[in-house]
């Protein structure tokens, strides 16, 4: 039986309503794909590719931004998004050591997938370490699934989008708990914001749901080992913006995470991508001129609720799993959680 996203359990995060899939894929246009890789004992893992439209992103870019809150991690194309202000690679995201597989794998989606060979391109990929259940010296991932990945995104029928041990995060940790793949959105004077996170950061302890300690009320034995560290976290809107604002924008997805429990330890890669896809236009959503950028606080708003419900989703869908060495993330336990919530005069389904 699958298991449940955090408000089909009965939990309600934030204040702002969600769009109608509550995941990044309310941005019309955007798709999300992923590959997951098991094999023996000792592979878990995967790539995951979130694009902003079907068509040739070299050809149309779009605006971008990046937040670097914590710079423990491997990435590739973040100073030119930084200078650049746009993207023109789908985004990838992959276990820590797959991460230079991926670059170079997009480097050859091109001919194929775009039917053009640019005289330099900018392949945009971001990684968290799954070695605790994953042998990741082995790098696992290469040109097949990298291109399965970025065929699926784009398919404009692809809405849904599988959360947990799936794509990148399948061999994740998410306050000592199996993480991985997280998504949620939130609609706001007619702006859409969706985010997705791959989760692989926080202490057990630590781990707060809606304001409910639920890390310190659950009854588990101490993770095995360090509970993992870093997060990838892509805001995705339909809204006009340029690269600065989204940068703003950008900078309060760590609000969302910081609401979970998660302190950005100094062995944690926390990264954030901010794009927009440039549909909508504030004044002619409002039908006034806009003046100053107070237009922008309820979007921080709907980027830190989509964060924070993004994050809890990973871990309420993640499966338990056991990988490399025998090492073994055990599922978050829900029906500890229902008793948490009641303990704490709270009353999900």
């Amino acid at each position: 039986m699958s298991r449940p996203r955090v408000r089909e359990f009965g939990i309600e995060l934030g204040r702002v309503a969600p769009g109608r899939l509550n995941m990044i894929t309310d941005v019309d246009g955007v798709g999300v794909g992923h590959v997951t890789v098991i094999e023996g004992d000792d592979i878990r893992t995967g790539v995951t590719a979130i694009v902003p439209h079907k068509a040739d992103l070299f050809e149309y870019k779009v605006t971008a931004a990046v937040d670097i809150f914590n710079a423990y991690g491997k990435t590739v194309g973040l100073p030119q998004i930084m200078h650049e202000g746009v993207i023109e690679t789908p985004i990838m995201l992959t276990e820590t050591l797959n991460t230079w597989r991926v670059a170079d794998a997009v480097l050859d989606y091109f001919p194929k997938g775009y039917n053009r060979t640019p005289g330099s391109v900018n392949p945009i990929v971001g990684e968290t370490n799954g070695e605790y259940l994953t042998n990741n010296f082995n790098r696992r991932i290469g040109k097949d699934e990298i291109f399965k990945a970025i065929n699926d995104a784009r398919k404009t029928e692809n809405k849904i989008v599988d959360e947990g041990s799936v794509g990148g995060g399948t061999s994740m940790t998410g306050y000592g708990l199996k993480g991985g793949i997280g998504t949620a959105s939130r609609i706001i004077s007619g702006v859409t914001v969706g985010v997705l996170v791959q989760l692989n950061c926080g202490s057990l302890m630590d781990l707060m749901i809606d304001g409910v300690p639920v890390g310190k009320e659950l009854k588990l034995e101490p993770p095995e080992r360090s509970p993992g560290n870093s997060i990838m976290i892509i805001v995705a809107t339909d809204l006009k913006l340029d690269s600065r604002q989204l940068m703003k924008i950008s900078k309060r997805a760590m609000l969302g995470v910081a609401r979970t429990g998660s302190y950005s330890g100094n062995g944690s890669g926390d990264f954030t991508i901010a794009f927009s896809t440039g549909a909508k236009n504030l004044e002619e959503l409002t039908g006034q001129v806009t003046r100053g950028e107070s237009f922008l606080s309820p979007l921080y708003q709907a980027t830190v609720e989509a964060t924070e419900e993004a994050v809890v989703n990973a871990l309420f869908k993640a499966e338990t799993i056991t990988g490399y060495k025998g090492h073994t993330r055990l599922a978050l336990p829900l029906d500890q959680v229902k008793e948490i919530f009641h303990k704490y005069g709270r009353n999900p389904i």
